[in-house]
């Protein structure tokens, strides 16, 4: 008999302990035992009802969330479409327009991930303060088991069977002393289930609050964004005056800068004489680096591919130094690895739409170096440590792009770096330009390690 009570009484004074001060000042007054236990029930009862009507909230949400999803699906769809009409004004405009509805979607579905992100939170918050009831309820329980032991304790099992005119009634007293053992037993392990329900409700709330404020980020990110594009169709109606005539020369003009730049860089990146230690890169093999995409569609492979060989114009026949990802405006651009930030930059500063446009150089402890360009926003800076996976920037179609995409590229890190202030100046351009260089054995397959 002392053993239950001492398990009792541990229990009890283990709930108290350990669950009762993270209440968040939560208190419940005191009355009578028959009183608190019927006002934690009808309590229970209220809150289960708001969480059933929070859960039927949370769904309609969710059935939203979905809608809105295919809309940008559709989106995505007009873009891929438009931008092949980009040499067109009504072309270039009309990708404008399907961005910017893409971009507005973006908007209204991260809005309402964080309107059903507070929901759980409202939910689990109802759910952890229904989970505290019951264990008060168990508790004040447990403690009137306390004292019906202690009377028991008064009188040993012979007592309890003379005690009775007849033995059988004794067995019989004997037998629910049993029984009642066996329940405050089940009223044990009822407590320690609460017990870790609440944990992980609590758990699950702290993700939850996370999430939010990610989600707040991302919304004034996805606001920028939008603001982005406005600016970029009021520059171009602005340089064209509404006319195809003025766009034509504007491209002709473009394509003249970008492929006399390219000459210029392969110029510079010849004069760079760098031995590479290949004993100091990884092996070339696929989960060095993680895709810097969620969803993965290449349109343009490293090297002499066939686009690049035939399309001198484009690449000036030299190949392709990185890999190109299908990624509409607005998507979320992640670091390949672990690493720090070597340096940002935005081409378009000094020769407007004929580089990389808005670009991101990370450096890893595998002695590679990832680039990301073509971007609509950096999220990083220069000399941060970021984790695989983080969310440094959003694509875009900065910088020479023929349609949105992401440009991802893989140096040897001993052979990279990013031309200095004064280091590197085109002649097209007139302007010093900050961009990373390499030699050409500095450029890595990015597919040989993804």
């Amino acid at each position: 008999m002392n053993s239950v009570k001492i398990q009792i009484t541990a229990v009890i004074i283990l709930a108290a302990i350990l669950v009762l001060p993270k209440t968040d000042g939560i208190t419940y007054a005191q009355s009578t035992e028959d009183e608190a236990m019927e006002n934690a029930e009808q309590s229970i009862s209220e809150q289960q009802k708001e969480i059933e009507t929070l859960k039927q909230r949370i769904a309609d949400k969710n059935a939203e969330i979905q809608k809105i999803e295919e809309e940008i699906n559709l989106y995505k769809k007009q873009i891929e479409e438009t931008g092949k009409e980009t040499s067109t004004l009504l072309g270039a405009i009309k990708k404008l327009e399907a961005t910017k509805a893409k971009l507005s979607g973006d908007i209204r579905l991260t809005e309402n991930k964080i309107q059903t992100a507070n929901l759980n939170i409202e939910r689990l918050g109802l759910s952890i303060e229904g989970k505290i009831e019951q264990i008060n309820r168990n508790i004040r329980s447990l403690g009137s088991a306390i004292r019906k032991t202690d009377e028991l304790d008064l009188t040993s099992p012979v007592e309890t069977i003379l005690a009775n005119q007849n033995l059988s009634d004794g067995w019989q007293d004997l037998d629910n002393l049993e029984k009642f053992q066996a329940s405050i037993k089940i009223q044990l392990d009822e407590l320690k289930l609460l017990k870790r329900e609440l944990e992980l409700n609590k758990k699950e709330s702290e993700t939850q609050k996370k999430n939010l404020v990610s989600l707040k980020y991302q919304l004034s990110d996805q606001q920028k964004i939008v603001n982005q594009n406005k600016i970029e169709k009021d520059r171009l109606l602005k340089e064209t005056k509404n006319k195809e005539s003025e766009y034509k020369k504007i491209l002709t003009d473009r394509l003249a800068q970008k492929e006399q730049l390219e000459r210029e860089i392969l110029e510079f990146e010849a004069e760079l004489k760098i031995d590479v230690d290949i004993s100091l890169l990884p092996k070339a093999v696929s989960g060095v680096l993680s895709w810097p995409l969620s969803l993965v569609k290449v349109t343009q492979y490293f090297g002499k591919t066939l686009f690049a060989t035939s399309n001198p114009q484009v690449y000036n026949g030299m190949g392709h130094n990185g890999v190109d990802f299908s990624a509409a405006p607005g998507t979320a651009v992640k670091a390949a690895e672990d690493g720090v930030v070597t340096d940002t930059g935005d081409t378009d500063k000094q020769c407007y739409r004929v580089s990389y446009g808005k670009w991101i150089l990370l450096k890893h402890t595998n002695g590679l170096s990832t680039l990301y360009a073509h971007l609509s926003l950096i999220k990083v800076n220069p000399g941060e440590g970021i984790l695989k996976g983080d969310v440094i920037g959003y694509s875009g179609n900065t910088g020479y792009s023929t349609g949105p995409h992401l440009h991802f590229a893989v140096f040897a890190t001993q052979a990279v770096h990013v031309s200095g202030p004064t280091e590197y100046k085109s002649k097209v351009c007139k302007t010093y330009m900050k961009l990373p260089v390499a030699p050409k054995n500095g450029y890595l397959n990015p597919l040989s390690y993804l």
